[in-house]
């Protein structure tokens, strides 16, 4: 989730619908200017005794930044706590049980996301040694619950925490429990944007399945392959799930927006505090008649800040966010930017997969969209057949896109091997979290603790 730092005074007011629109129109970039931004999460645990360790504890959360900074991370801080760093390699930060992440800089080729990423894991292996700590690559924490967590200090989250129980059963554990990788791509129009967001919601599963990594909760298999993913499904409907409208003619940024408008608030920041505004309607804030607010309108920050309130399967803001997967080990971070780079940033790939996808009833999709976090790749695709079906022939498109993209390192090498961790998991017709089934059921004895010597970074 989003770390804001400042309140923008001069940021413009809203003073018409189009500013709405014109929003989204301002992240038009021409492909040479795209760019890849990488997302990812993970459980920090104490390694004496895989405790989640708390913000203020010796050798917790604010330890763990304050000894980051030693890497050239700059601190960021609310009601003066250190709550998230700012750098070149983009921005580290804390999701609401003390989960880090690392929301990483718009890079030009998978070769620059991929050593990043490694930096960063190195950076924070080298912290964990000297602190005790260690990082976990999951969808969702294998043992912990809720209670076992601590809850980090930034004021968004104590608004979320309040009124997730009011809307739906598993919020708090998406916020508290879950762990995810997200790419964020750019797009060049109206149009381009369109059918970027219809290919990259109707194969979301794809990446669901092919990412599952959270098939244990509180120690015991939970049913699910991707419980992380399930979790969504109940955590708040006014803001989550797969857009019906994204299929329908004529979506674009006015669609989106409407859809936008309707989401229910969840806060207001001013001064560098957070304004609970939770179920309130942006519509009124647009007519000055936010409760909280009494008189005063929206400025295009506000609406920057209540996009990234609404979660679902894919989200627009001034680029796009896909948003299926789960967290995972380092070569699987690297594999998920790959595989939507290369659908979504050449033209004939992104084509060959709209090909693929465009026939699909919306009813057929929700249904694989439903299925996927309990069945992964044996999934029911829309017309017949299983997941595991196209899984190849995606991975196939984006290879070629890859390759038709050219981005070559020093080496010589294409991007197309960022996406062999991908091509492995289809060969075996086994995704991460079935592998972690047979260790659990065999090797481990049914003892999910093994988990944290096999998993970790």
């Amino acid at each position: 989730m989003s770390t804001k730092t400042v309140s923008n005074s001069n940021a413009p007011v809203i003073e018409s619908r189009q500013a709405l629109l014109d929003y989204f129109a301002g992240g038009e970039k021409p492909a040479e200017r795209w760019r890849i931004g990488t997302e990812h999460e993970k459980f920090v645990y104490a390694t004496d005794d895989h405790h989640a360790p708390s913000y203020d504890e010796p050798g917790g959360i604010r330890d763990l930044l304050a000894e980051l900074t030693q890497f050239g991370w700059s601190p960021v801080e609310e009601g003066g706590k250190v709550i998230a760093l700012s750098g070149p390699d983009g921005t580290v930060s804390l999701e609401p049980a003390g989960q880090l992440e690392l929301s990483g800089a718009p890079l030009e080729n998978l070769h620059e996301t991929c050593a990043e990423t490694g930096r960063h894991l190195q950076q924070v292996k080298t912290v964990g040694e000297k602190l005790g700590i260690g990082f976990l690559g999951l969808g969702m924490w294998p043992d912990k619950t809720r209670a076992e967590l601590p809850i980090m200090p930034k004021g968004r989250y104590g608004i979320m925490l309040n009124h997730m129980p009011r809307v739906g059963s598993l919020g708090l554990d998406m916020m508290l429990r879950t762990c995810t990788i997200q790419v964020n791509l750019d797009y060049s129009s109206e149009a381009d944007m369109a059918q970027k967001f219809r290919v990259g919601l109707a194969l979301q599963p794809l990446a669901t399945a092919l990412f599952a990594n959270s098939p244990f909760t509180e120690g015991k298999p939970n049913g699910m392959l991707s419980y992380r993913s399930h979790i969504w499904s109940d955590t708040d409907p006014h803001r989550t799930g797969m857009l019906p409208f994204v299929f329908e003619d004529g979506f674009g940024y006015e669609r989106y927006a409407d859809y936008a408008l309707d989401v229910p608030m969840y806060f207001v920041y001013r001064d560098g505090r957070y304004i609970d505004a939770a179920g309130l309607s942006f519509r009124d804030f647009l007519k000055g008649e936010l409760s909280v607010l009494p008189g005063e309108k929206p400025t295009i920050d506000d609406w920057a800040d209540h996009l990234s309130t609404a979660f679902p399967e894919v989200r627009l803001k001034t680029f796009l966010e896909m948003r299926g997967a789960d967290g995972g080990p380092w070569g699987r971070i690297c594999a998920l930017p790959a595989l939507w780079v290369g659908l979504l940033y050449d033209q004939g790939a992104l084509d060959a997969a709209w090909d693929l996808v465009k026939d699909w009833d919306m009813a057929g999709r929700q249904a694989l969209r439903d299925s996927v976090p309990r069945l992964g790749l044996d999934a029911p695709l829309p017309g017949g057949g299983k997941l595991r079906d196209i899984a190849g022939q995606v991975i196939d498109i984006a290879g070629a896109g890859l390759t038709a993209r050219a981005r070559l390192n020093s080496a010589g090498d294409s991007e197309n091997g960022f996406l062999d961790p991908l091509r492995e998991i289809v060969r075996s017709g086994k995704v991460p979290a079935e592998l972690l089934l047979e260790r659990y059921h065999g090797a481990w004895q049914g003892d999910v603790s093994r988990i944290y010597d096999e998993t970790k970074f």
